[in-house]
């Protein structure tokens, strides 16, 4: 009996140590167990902004702010170009000159009737003076002094009207050297040494050195929903630009166009670097009151910045169970300014990632910056 005592005794001591031994154990690995380091990526998150507001698309063109188109008022051969396409000007800077002999004959001319009417006048001043003096001596009539007064008035016109053909000769000799009429590039030389320029036809093509704008056409149907000083987007495909510029001219007449009113939107001089007259821009004009060529429906709009390109696909990253990051394959529309529509694959009061603090993949677990 005390034997079974005995080892009934033993083995509680035994399976005591064995659990305080165990204890230890336990408690040494979770003390020497590495912390959890969190994983998840933290990302921004946002709802779609919906707005009424709708937009009036029209394609349209850069253009130099001020153009001019150098021609000449005289029927002539045009005896030399000084430059060519492509070649900065200044203001004064001599472009191409016109045969104009026949107008400095005409001068010489002019210059020899000038010197015959000024005898003639100095001959019937002295008349007018001897017959003012014989008539206060009552040496002559008042009807002869009458006529010598009338033969001097004549000559002072005789004269007057030869200096005023001179001018005119002159000013018409202007048009025969044609110059810069400010500091400019010539971009289009429309004739060449030796051909016969006509009154109005142009020559040569300057346009200023300066700010760019661009020239689009309206429809009738929406020009009454555009108005002066209205903020623009406006892509440029061949620079691949997205910049913003100003409606700063409506054309208040269509009679010529038809049925087109032309607009002009000014760009900064900021954003024209890269930009070349004649690039062809798409428009996108913010207007507040609706059209009924519009849907009724808001329009979803999204930052640019949270699109994601993948191949010939777009898509946006959303939150999707368990916080990780989903992937929606989504459809775009226009592109108002940074924002662009989303017409399919996001609702309109879903949240989408606008941005993370790590590289986000599908299945990516992330947390919600708060």
């Amino acid at each position: 009996m005390s034997s079974a005592n005995n080892a009934t005794r033993t083995i509680k001591i035994f399976t005591g140590t064995a659990l305080l031994v165990l204890s230890a154990c336990t408690s040494n690995i979770k003390k020497d167990s590495p912390p959890i380091i969190d994983t998840a990526i933290a990302v921004s998150v946002a709802i779609p902004a919906t707005s009424q507001q709708q937009v009036i698309n029209v394609s349209g063109q850069i253009e130099s702010a001020q153009t001019a188109n150098i021609s000449t008022r005289v029927m002539g051969y045009i005896t030399a170009l000084k430059v060519k396409v492509g070649d900065r000007v200044a203001k004064g800077t001599l472009l191409a000159t016109i045969s104009n002999n026949d107008m400095l004959a005409k001068r010489a001319q002019a210059d020899a009737m000038i010197s015959e009417a000024e005898v003639a006048l100095k001959n019937a001043q002295k008349d007018y003076d001897r017959f003012t003096v014989l008539y206060k001596q009552q040496s002559a009539s008042a009807k002869e002094l009458e006529n010598v007064n009338q033969q001097y008035s004549s000559a002072k016109s005789r004269l007057e009207q030869a200096k005023q053909m001179k001018n005119e000769i002159n000013a018409t000799l202007g048009y025969t050297s044609l110059v810069a009429p400010f500091d400019g590039v010539v971009t289009q030389k429309l004739m060449d040494a030796g051909s016969m320029a006509n009154p109005g036809m142009p020559i040569l093509t300057v346009e200023q050195n300066g700010s760019y704008q661009v020239s689009a056409s309206v429809p009738e149907s929406l020009i009454s929903q555009v108005r002066e000083g209205a903020n623009v987007a406006i892509a440029i495909d061949a620079a691949h630009k997205m910049i913003k510029g100003i409606v700063s001219q409506i054309n208040q007449s269509s009679q010529f166009s038809g049925g087109q009113y032309l607009i002009k939107v000014s760009i900064s001089d900021k954003d024209k670097p890269g930009l070349f007259a004649g690039m062809y821009a798409n428009l996108s004009i913010p207007v507040k009151q609706k059209s009924v060529n519009y849907p009724e429906e808001d329009q979803v709009m999204v930052p640019l910045k949270a699109i994601e390109q993948k191949d010939q696909l777009t898509g946006i990253y959303t939150i999707g169970n368990n916080n990780t990051a989903l992937l929606r394959w989504v459809r775009l529309g226009k592109v108002i300014g940074d924002q662009v529509e989303v017409l399919s694959g996001l609702a309109p009061h879903e949240q989408f990632i606008v941005s993370a603090d790590g590289r986000l993949f599908n299945g990516a677990t992330v947390k919600i910056n708060r």
